[in-house]
């Protein structure tokens, strides 16, 4: 019997290697990111669990890999999960900021997303089967100084998925699917943005990606459109939601004097 395949992006460290060690044992996986020695590693140690592994190193923010990853989705007709989780943050006032690596982070938080979504639901909603697990973040219901384009494009994903949430409701599919909004999560994601974590926020608002992973695929099960793991960040979003815009800046610079908000790191 043929098992079902995830896709999943970002999948070479941190919520995407979780992602994919978690699933393994259930699911064939597709595994995308840019770095090829890892991910090579990583579907070595995975085949192990029983999966089959096929990696893709490509840069979704490059129109023609992208379109490559979309139409190997597309041709995926035992697809059953596809988690959007490639990303990454930038920290600087819009005016001293990098406006490339501001382009790049659109391109590769919303238009990568949007087509690979599209490409995944063309194969699931025939089928009436499915489901797309889009990373967003804590960061999406608040802005903060500094990190206009990470905020910006992270409130776009929870916004596109509750649009699909409507039009799959509306056509009555059974295709589901998540905004998975963590706040501060162990990774890599730091290192990379050289961030000093004992000054982004107190440790215990720190996430395991494990946990993360784990919460999200607990929603998944119980069918849940926003899943927010951590109860402190789940009594943040609370408030902010309700806060008036003033005091959500205010909230959110109390929590985290310095912090950049991020793609896998601090979502």
């Amino acid at each position: 019997m043929q098992r079902p395949v995830a896709i999943i992006t970002g999948a070479s460290s941190g919520i995407g290697e979780v992602f994919a060690r978690k699933l393994a044992p259930d699911y064939d996986l597709l595994l995308i990111s840019r770095n090829r020695q890892r991910l090579d590693a990583l579907a070595q140690e995975l085949v192990r669990l029983g999966a089959e592994v096929a990696v893709l190193d490509a840069d979704l923010s490059d129109a023609a890999q992208l379109k490559m990853v979309a139409d190997r989705i597309a041709a995926q007709s035992n697809l059953m999960l596809l988690v959007n989780n490639a990303g990454f943050g930038a920290r600087a006032p819009l005016w001293e900021a990098d406006v490339e690596v501001l382009d790049k982070m659109h391109r590769l938080h919303i238009n990568a997303l949007l087509r690979l979504s599209h490409a995944a639901l063309r194969v699931m909603v025939p089928l009436n089967r499915g489901a797309i697990i889009n990373v967003a973040s804590v960061a999406a219901f608040a802005r903060r100084a500094g990190s206009i384009g990470y905020g910006a494009t992270k409130t776009w994903v929870t916004a596109f998925t509750e649009g699909l949430y409507a039009d799959l409701k509306a056509a009555g599919s059974s295709v589901y699917v998540q905004a998975l909004c963590p706040g501060f999560t162990y990774s890599a994601f730091h290192d990379l943005m050289q961030e000093d974590r004992s000054r982004l926020a107190p440790a215990a608002m720190w996430l395991t990606a494990e946990k993360v992973v784990d919460d999200s695929l607990r929603g998944m099960l119980d069918r849940k459109l926003y899943v927010v793991p951590g109860w402190r960040y789940r009594l943040v979003v609370a408030l902010l939601r309700v806060s008036p815009f003033w005091l959500q800046i205010r909230l959110v610079r109390f929590g985290a004097p310095r912090a950049p908000q991020d793609a896998r790191g601090a979502h």
